[in-house]
């Protein structure tokens, strides 16, 4: 018999166990360790790993000890809940790419196929980095709209989404994002929406990434041009008029879409008087050509269909921000990336099954 120490959901047990050892190699066997659901070299049965990794991912490590001993009475160190929480990231991080409980939701729902991305600054041992979300999601198309209810319609929510995040460069988050798309079993969907604010790192890694797709619809957030209008009519005008031109302009924008829209400021360009304003413009009208092929909006409007990246802007602070950036931590890369996984793994709606998929094994 040997002794082993170890943390429950209880709190902590000892027990003396039976330990195997070979006369003929050096294999060691604990069945019980096996039964219990503690893996060799640890020291937390596995609903004990899911407690402390279920507050280490929505508070501070040190908060989340007190919780801990506050609400359970489990004395466990803000080390060992970092420890852990790392070890679980990792794992999920494989588990989201590779287990097939992981695609079965957003496979089997309804909707319209959609990917969202951006980035948002992490503070890091190294500095600030971005970390860059992607979100996969399933949407039903809502009631069409016309050009003067852009603002005011409401979508449907998502019918399932899976999210990943990597703070790495722009080919290695590519990559991901097509390794993700094909576990899915989205790689031969008929139609995709890709929404974003219009970075050139990511449409470019987007037309590379998923290529076979037979329709992708390119859609720079609608908002996001708005604030290079309406920057632009600060320029231009005066306060007054530069928010009732750019308010007009925005309207203008969905309704002609793209290509007209550029015609039409082109042809502005020259009623403008002085050099300041046709400066403003040119840059104006530079960046929308260079976005020319993503701007369908009213016809999008018509599908029922987003002209907003809302869905990534808020996940970029609710699930990235709203853990990373507490307490002013600083990360090390991999471990921002860990965490970013676990947190992921909850904003997809996984977070039972990767905890049943792990008991299934467990018992197996």
């Amino acid at each position: 018999m040997a002794m082993k120490t170890f943390l429950s959901s209880v709190g902590v047990l000892k027990i003396a166990r039976r330990y195997y050892a070979s006369r003929d190699c050096p294999c060691t066997s604990a069945p019980w360790d096996d039964w219990a659901g503690i893996p060799e070299g640890h020291k937390q049965t596995l609903c004990a790993r899911r407690m402390m990794t279920l507050v280490g991912t929505d508070f501070s490590f040190e908060e989340a000890s007190e919780k801990l001993r506050e609400l359970c009475h489990l004395d466990v160190s803000n080390d060992v809940i970092r420890a852990v929480c790392d070890e679980e990231g990792k794992s999920i991080m494989e588990w989201l790419e590779q287990a097939p409980e992981s695609a079965e939701g957003i496979k089997n729902a309804a909707g319209e196929l959609e990917f969202h991305t951006d980035g948002t600054m992490v503070n890091t041992t190294g500095g600030w980095r971005e970390m860059r979300p992607g979100i996969f999601s399933r949407r039903e198309p809502a009631a069409a709209a016309t050009p003067e209810q852009w603002s005011d319609r409401v979508l449907n929510k998502p019918t399932a989404r899976v999210a990943i995040a990597d703070m790495a460069r722009s080919n290695v988050v590519g990559s991901a994002w097509a390794r993700m798309l094909e576990h899915l079993g989205l790689q031969n969907t008929h139609r995709l929406s890709v929404l974003a604010d219009g970075a050139r790192w990511i449409w470019d890694e987007a037309a590379k990434r998923f290529k076979l797709i037979a329709k992708v619809d390119w859609v720079v957030d609608v908002y996001h041009v708005a604030e290079h209008i309406n920057d632009c009519a600060k320029k231009m005008f005066e306060p007054g008029p530069a928010r009732k031109w750019g308010e007009e302009m925005v309207f203008e924008l969905i309704s002609l879409e793209g290509p007209a829209f550029i015609a039409r400021l082109q042809g502005l360009r020259a009623t403008l008087p002085g050099t300041d304003a046709r400066k403003a413009l040119d840059g104006l009208i530079g960046y929308l050509s260079e976005n020319r092929d993503s701007l369908w909006y009213r016809q999008r409007l018509a599908e029922g269909l987003p002209i907003g990246s809302g869905m990534v802007e808020g996940a970029c602070k609710s699930v990235i921000g709203k853990r990373l950036k507490i307490n002013s931590a600083r990360w090390r890369i991999k471990r921002a990336e860990h965490m970013a996984a676990l947190r992921c793994l909850k904003y997809s709606s996984l977070w039972e099954t990767y905890w049943e998929s792990k008991s299934r094994k467990q018992a197996a």
